[in-house]
C-alpha cells in the first residue's frame, strides 16, 4: 500500500469541549466535532505523512486581558473550556511560527467570533474571541506582524470587527449572509473601520440562497485582489461552516466541495473553526475538504451523500446582485484613503455609539467608544459602557503602536476617571500590562 504524503505539512488540533454546552440539545454542542473526528479517522487522515496532530494548551488569564474587558473579571466570565479552545488555536499558530508545519487547522469549540472587546456574557454562542486571543498572544511572543483575518462564517464576525476596528495592521474581511436577514444584524458595506484603520474593515453582505458560484466569485473578485494589495504576513481563516445548504439556522446553499475550493484558493496559514450546526450532514464533509485542501491533497471526490449540483444551482438574479455588491465593495477599498480624509477631516476624536444585545444571556449593553486621532500612532481609545445588569464601566486601551503622548494620556485617564463607574480598566498594549479598579 502506497503511503500518501501531504504537499503541505499540516497541524491539526481537536478540542470538542465535552464539559461545556449551552444546553444538551443546543446546536453548539460537542457532537459538532465528534462526527467530524469519526469521519477524519475513517478516511485515514491520521495515516497521511505530513499531517500532525497537536494537543491544545490552556490560554492564560493574561491572554484574555490583552483582547477583552471581561466584566467584572476573567475568572467570573470565562470557563476552562473557553481557555482550552483559545489555547488550541494558540498552539496551532505556534506550530506554524516554529515551522513545525506549513499550515494548521484548529478544530475547537466553543467558537468566538461574536465576542467583542467588552464581555458581559455569552452572545452568538461566544464568550471570548478565539482568533483575537490567539493572534495577540502570537504577536506578544513573536513580534508584530501584518495579518489578514478572512471570516467565512455565515454570520457576520461582529466581535472580530470590533476588536480590530482601529488596527491598521489587521485587515478584517467578512463575507456573510446579509445582516438584514440574519443575526447579528450587522456587517454592512458602510462599516469600514476606525480613523486609524479606515478601509481595513471589509464587509460583503450576501443574499440568502448564495451558492458555490457566489462565494467563489466574491473570493476571486474582491477578497483575493484586496489581499494581493494588502500583502499580509499571515492569513487567518475564521472558518465558519454554517453557509452549508443543510445548516438549520441559516439560509445559504454552499457545499463541502465549495468550502474546499475556497480554502484552496484563499490558501490561509491558519484556519480556526467557528460556526456550523449541521452536525451530521455537513461538518464531517466540510472539514474533510478543508483538511485535504490545506494539506495540498486532492479534494475533488469530497461530496455530501445528498449532493445535487443542479438542485443547488444559484439563481441568475442572485448572481447579478452579488456582482453589483462585489464591484461596490472593491471600489470603496480602492478609494479608502480619499474616503478617510472626507470622513474624519478636522476631527481630533471620533465617537462610535452602539447597542449590543447578548442573545444567549439576555443582556442589553449601551456603549460609546471614543478614538483619538493621533498623527504619530493609532491613538488611545476608550469605551464607556453600561448594561442592564447594573454595571457601568470605563475601559481604556493604549494600542500596540502608541506614541509616548498617548501612553501618558491613557494612564492619566485611568488615574483620574470618576469613581461613578463600577469598574475602570486599562489595557496597555505597549507594555503588555492590564490594570483594573472598582
Amino acid at each position: 500500500m502506497k503511503l500518501i504524503k501531504a504537499k503541505n505539512k499540516l497541524g491539526l488540533v481537536f478540542f470538542p469541549a465535552f464539559d461545556w454546552a449551552i444546553s444538551q440539545t443546543h446546536p453548539e454542542r460537542e457532537e459538532r466535532l465528534l462526527y467530524t473526528q469519526d469521519q477524519i479517522f475513517e478516511e485515514g487522515i491520521q495515516d497521511i505523512e505530513g499531517i500532525r496532530f497537536y494537543n491544545p494548551i490552556i490560554a492564560e488569564e493574561k491572554d484574555i486581558e490583552r483582547v477583552h474587558f471581561c466584566v467584572p473579571d476573567v475568572k467570573t466570565r470565562v470557563t476552562q473550556s473557553h481557555l482550552i479552545s483559545a489555547g488550541g488555536a494558540i498552539k496551532s499558530f505556534q506550530a506554524v511560527m516554529e515551522k513545525e508545519v506549513d499550515k494548521s487547522f484548529a478544530l475547537v469549540r466553543p467558537p468566538g467570533h461574536h465576542a467583542q472587546r467588552v464581555v458581559y456574557g455569552d452572545r452568538g454562542f461566544c464568550i471570548i474571541n478565539v482568533e483575537g486571543v490567539m493572534l495577540e498572544r502570537i504577536r506578544q511572543e513573536y513580534g508584530n506582524m501584518r495579518v489578514a483575518i478572512v471570516d467565512t462564517d455565515c454570520h457576520h464576525g461582529d466581535g472580530t470587527q470590533d476588536i480590530y476596528w482601529n488596527d491598521p495592521d489587521t485587515l478584517f474581511i467578512s463575507f456573510h449572509q446579509d445582516g438584514r436577514t440574519l443575526y447579528p444584524g450587522t456587517g454592512f458595506i458602510e462599516e469600514f473601520g476606525g480613523p486609524a484603520a479606515y478601509g481595513y474593515n471589509i464587509n460583503i453582505p450576501l443574499p440568502p440562497g448564495t451558492g458555490e458560484e457566489g462565494f467563489l466569485y466574491v473570493l476571486d473578485n474582491v477578497v483575493m485582489p484586496i489581499l494581493d494589495e494588502y500583502k499580509p504576513d499571515i492569513i487567518i481563516n475564521s472558518a465558519g461552516q454554517d453557509n452549508h445548504y443543510t445548516d438549520p439556522i441559516t439560509n445559504m446553499n454552499f457545499t463541502a466541495q465549495g468550502y474546499a475550493q475556497l480554502n484552496h484558493r484563499l490558501n490561509p496559514d491558519i484556519a480556526v473553526l467557528e460556526g456550523g450546526y449541521s452536525i451530521e450532514g455537513a461538518l464531517p464533509y466540510i472539514n474533510l475538504g478543508i483538511i485535504l485542501a490545506m494539506a495540498g491533497l486532492d479534494y475533488s471526490n469530497v461530496h455530501e451523500p445528498d449532493y445535487d449540483r443542479e438542485r443547488l444551482k444559484q439563481p441568475d438574479r442572485i448572481t447579478e446582485y452579488i456582482k453589483q455588491v462585489s464591484e461596490l465593495v472593491y471600489n470603496r477599498w480602492k478609494k479608502r484613503d480619499e474616503l478617510r480624509l472626507k470622513e474624519f477631516k478636522g476631527q481630533d476624536y471620533v465617537d462610535r455609539y452602539r447597542q449590543i444585545y447578548y442573545d444567549t444571556d439576555g443582556i442589553m449593553e449601551y456603549q460609546t467608544q471614543r478614538f483619538k486621532i493621533c498623527k504619530r500612532c493609532s491613538g488611545v481609545n476608550t469605551i464607556d459602557s453600561r448594561c442592564d445588569r447594573g454595571y457601568n464601566i470605563f475601559a481604556i486601551t493604549i494600542p500596540r503602536d502608541a506614541c509616548p503622548s498617548c501612553i501618558d494620556e491613557g494612564y492619566r485617564l485611568y488615574r483620574n476617571t470618576s469613581s461613578n463607574f463600577t469598574h475602570v480598566y486599562l489595557q496597555d498594549r505597549v507594555n503588555d500590562e492590564y490594570h483594573s479598579k472598582g
